[in-house]
């Protein structure tokens, strides 16, 4: 991967420099000893050397190896957003984020990884940014290197990268129009993979707004302020409003063989392109039914 800048500010170390657009010891390290190169006015530097104002850098970074481990898999990849650095995808219901030993290999890193193969991508190397469980739908974001994915990562849980859900939850109970969950999640001690709240859990807060009520369930948008396993099923479950199809945290099926949950809005600052980025999707066709039969419909 390529980059290019041009330097303004005093005197200091092209390492400093590199290290302030996010470059770790260990990818300067990398850089340094296993292909890659970094250029100043056209001559090939060290990182001790010194810059110095209108100075023009060009870097290209070592080449990754990708992982054998993810395999290329062919199958439909619905792409929100890409260029050089990055891409965006909406990642259907039932299909696994990453792989799992002895399990399917069609996931959304897999599909992704059959599609840089397809369009002779730089790397293949598969860079997840953000998840989703199997049964959720909506934005994933991948990175393009492992520069990107660091500095990417580094946005997690700021204002800086925020993803919003849409969600259809049982309960006649009416919820407030704003709402903060703040209950602490950890491990339940029915199955090894269900969470819960517990006095013993981490803290968990969830930010919620409801768009739309009746005594069958909500329509509700949802914003995560901590990453928890399962974090928006827990909380909701908790307080009496499961979500529609969660049969995991007892929700009503209502014709539904996944948890109603969407990821519908990613907010990031794009690390290079240095500007926001605002990508949506669109309630898949399952949720909108259940929204239609339930009367949650917006206008």
């Amino acid at each position: 991967m390529r980059f290019k800048w041009t330097y303004q500010g005093p005197r200091v170390s092209l390492q400093t420099f590199l290290r302030h657009q996010g470059f770790s010891q260990a990818q300067l390290k990398q850089l340094k000893f296993h292909g890659g190169f970094v250029f100043v006015n056209k001559r090939q530097r060290n990182t001790a050397f010194t810059l110095r104002p209108g100075d023009v850098i060009f870097l290209q970074t070592a080449p990754e190896v990708a992982a054998d481990a993810v395999v290329p898999f062919a199958a439909p990849l619905a792409i929100v957003y890409e260029d050089e650095y990055l891409m965006v995808v909406n990642k259907p219901a039932g299909v696994p984020s990453i792989p799992d030993v002895g399990k399917s290999p069609d996931t959304m890193a897999n599909r992704v990884k059959a599609y840089l193969l397809k369009t002779h991508a730089e790397s293949t190397a598969i860079h997840v940014v953000t998840r989703l469980d199997r049964d959720t739908s909506g934005l994933m974001l991948f990175a393009k290197s492992g520069l990107i994915h660091s500095l990417l990562d580094a946005e997690l849980h700021t204002d800086d990268l925020q993803k919003e859900y849409l969600a259809l939850v049982a309960g006649a109970r009416k919820l407030p129009r704003h709402g903060w969950l703040v209950l602490p999640i950890g491990h339940g001690p029915e199955f090894y993979m269900k969470r819960a709240v517990v006095p013993s859990g981490k803290r968990s807060v969830t930010e919620f707004e409801t768009l739309a009520q009746n005594r069958r369930g909500s329509l509700v948008r949802v914003q995560l302020h901590t990453g928890r396993t399962h974090q928006i099923r827990v909380h909701f479950a908790a307080i009496g409003h499961p979500l529609f199809g969660d049969d995991l945290y007892g929700g009503p099926a209502a014709g539904l063989n996944r948890q109603a949950l969407h990821c519908s809005h990613l907010h990031f600052w794009h690390p290079i392109l240095k500007k926001p980025l605002e990508l949506t999707a669109p309630l898949p066709n399952d949720m909108l039914s259940l929204e239609n039969e339930l009367g949650l419909a917006q206008k």
